[in-house]
């Protein structure tokens, strides 16, 4: 009897220790599965805003009707399975001239494609590496120098290809009971352009290798409390961002040494507003100054400059019920 009943003890503890072995299997699988997934919304969040604006750069060396740039993100690997994500980011640059033809002249092409890896579990303290790989292509077929040595801006061919590693991290947290809440987001990161083809003309004094920072405030609250087709549910969506990015290049520069501020720093901040019945558009003022304007074509500018217009990306815009 006492044998039969220390047996019967003894299958109860091992089914018990197995559930409990399994329970803890599943919950940390539906916590990575959760994990994937959050994180993928902020690899889309984290990418740099689209922008449109009349102007463009006010204080650039030329005057412009209008300045526009284009850039997504097509996620072609983004599943709840895996840590490690992977997207094509086409990033395009225009300003239009002011001038008899309102000529464009040179666009400005990026296509390159980016990875990403997660390092912890955590959306709402979250760290990941992102690696990108661009082609930058600017202006058009003919010589990039002209016959005085100078450089040709108007028709001149300039390309490079280039690597950035970057290390972000940032946390969520509540402002109040009422569903508001605001993001702290770093950005660390390296550039560098010389592992790859370049324009030779580019040797006359271009950043290529930089060191990257970004930092990012952004709030979000509740909208359309009064609506009758809400239902138990929270509408919220972004309602600003503060962004503030560095760059500062360190590889040689003839006649400019590594404390040559004026033409190796670049630097800007933008703020981004949202009203309540817009839906991803912010209104964006930003100052900034090019050491080396980043239509690389123009290498050679340096400036400070003000920007206004539209900004947009993809930006947090949700509806969630109540008891979350």
């Amino acid at each position: 009897m006492k044998i039969h009943l220390l047996s019967l003890i003894f299958f109860n503890f091992c089914t018990l220790y197995v559930s409990a072995q399994n329970v803890d299997k599943d919950s940390l699988s539906t916590k990575r599965e959760f994990a994937n997934k959050a994180y993928i919304e902020l690899y889309k969040e984290n990418a740099d805003l689209a922008y449109t604006s009349p102007g463009g750069e006010i204080g650039a060396p030329a005057k412009y009707v209008i300045n526009g740039r284009l850039t997504t993100t097509y996620m072609l690997l983004g599943s709840y399975k895996s840590p490690v994500a992977i997207s094509i980011i086409p990033d395009f640059t225009v300003r239009v001239r002011n001038e008899f033809s309102a000529g464009v002249r040179t666009p400005s092409y990026r296509l390159g494609f980016a990875g990403y890896a997660r390092l912890n579990a955590s959306p709402e303290y979250y760290k990941y590496t992102e690696l990108a790989f661009a082609h930058h292509s600017n202006g058009q077929d003919v010589s990039p120098r002209n016959e005085d040595g100078t450089i040709n801006t108007r028709t001149g061919n300039f390309n490079a290809n280039y690597l950035t590693l970057s290390y972000r991290f940032g946390n969520f947290t509540a402002i109040n009971p009422d569903a508001s809440y605001y993001s702290v987001n770093h950005r660390v990161g390296l550039l560098w352009y010389k592992w790859f083809r370049y324009e030779p003309v580019l040797n006359d004094g271009f950043g290529f290798t930089r060191l990257l920072y970004n930092f990012s405030l952004r709030r979000y609250d509740e909208i359309e409390k009064k609506s009758k087709i809400k239902g138990n549910r929270k509408e919220e969506k972004e309602t600003w961002r503060l962004n503030a990015e560095i760059s500062y290049a360190i590889n040689k520069i003839p006649e400019k040494n590594i404390w040559n501020i004026q033409k190796r720093l670049n630097a800007e901040i933008n703020f981004n507003y949202s009203f309540p019945f817009m839906n991803n558009v912010f209104l964006m003022a930003a100052a900034g100054y090019y050491g080396e304007d980043n239509y690389n074509i123009y290498f050679k500018d340096n400036y400070g400059y003000l920007r206004f217009g539209l900004s947009s990306g993809f930006l947090r815009n949700r509806h969630r019920h109540y008891d979350n």
